[in-house]
């Protein structure tokens, strides 16, 4: 079994490869499911590691739809990532209604070549994950990261195990989410080929800051914060 590890900065990433990790998805941010990472914490890292690189393309929190000006972002960053040698793409789109954006899911795909493609867990907000995974394998997507549509794999380890009796060699069902030292052995009995997991320790920095940056209503995954036009317009024009 391959162990990926989802590193969120440099020291993760390095940790990963000195305890035996096989690769690892770089990303940062994981209390929103991770977003891209920096170009400096991808150069680092690539110019450090010795183990396979996948990174994850994700330009903002919230859902997986995206406008024209995002997804031209998330190719930008494809293409940096090819030109920095990295192993593997890890990105997903959706369109509205929860299926798969066919069109522009392949246009990536198209564009990570030679690289391997991981479809995300977007899959896991997918209505009909049956189909959506022949439209996966269909496309030429290597694995796809999933936590079984469920809080956790274990919750959902028997979607997971469906899926991959279904789509047998066609392409790898990658568990992911929650996954731990009493959990993996499991996804190991149950002949998953890979696991992905962060193995996430919290380490205190600091004291409790004066004002917390933090702010929770950006958190809701059914909303995208955006600074809007009319807002930014009539506080200008009120010192203009």
């Amino acid at each position: 079994m391959k162990i990926e590890i989802c590193a969120n900065s440099y020291r993760s990433a390095i940790n990963a490869q000195k305890a035996g990790a096989d690769r690892i998805e770089l990303c940062s941010e994981l209390a929103v499911g991770g977003i891209t990472p920096s170009y400096g914490l991808l150069k680092r890292v690539m110019d450090d590691l010795t183990i396979p690189v996948n990174v994850l393309i994700r330009p903002r929190s919230g859902n997986f739809t995206y406008d024209d000006a995002e997804f031209d972002a998330i190719k930008s960053d494809i293409e940096l990532c090819k030109k920095l040698g990295c192993n593997g793409i890890v990105a997903g789109i959706l369109n509205k209604d929860f299926t798969i954006d066919i069109n522009r899911t392949k246009a990536l795909i198209n564009l990570s070549r030679p690289l391997s493609f991981t479809f995300h867990r977007a899959f896991d907000w997918i209505l009909n994950p049956r189909t959506a995974i022949e439209q996966l394998a269909n496309l030429g997507v290597d694995r796809v990261l999933s936590s079984g549509q469920e809080s956790t794999a274990l919750k959902g380890i028997t979607l997971l195990e469906q899926l991959q009796e279904q789509i047998e060699n066609r392409l790898i069902i990658l568990p992911g989410c929650g996954i731990n030292k009493g959990t993996i052995l499991q996804f190991k009995h149950a002949k998953f080929k890979e696991v992905h997991f962060s193995a996430t320790a919290l380490y205190k920095t600091i004291e409790a800051p004066k004002v917390s940056m933090h702010t929770e209503r950006f958190f809701d995954e059914t909303q995208v914060a955006i600074s809007d036009f009319d807002k930014i317009k009539e506080m200008i024009n009120l010192v203009k």
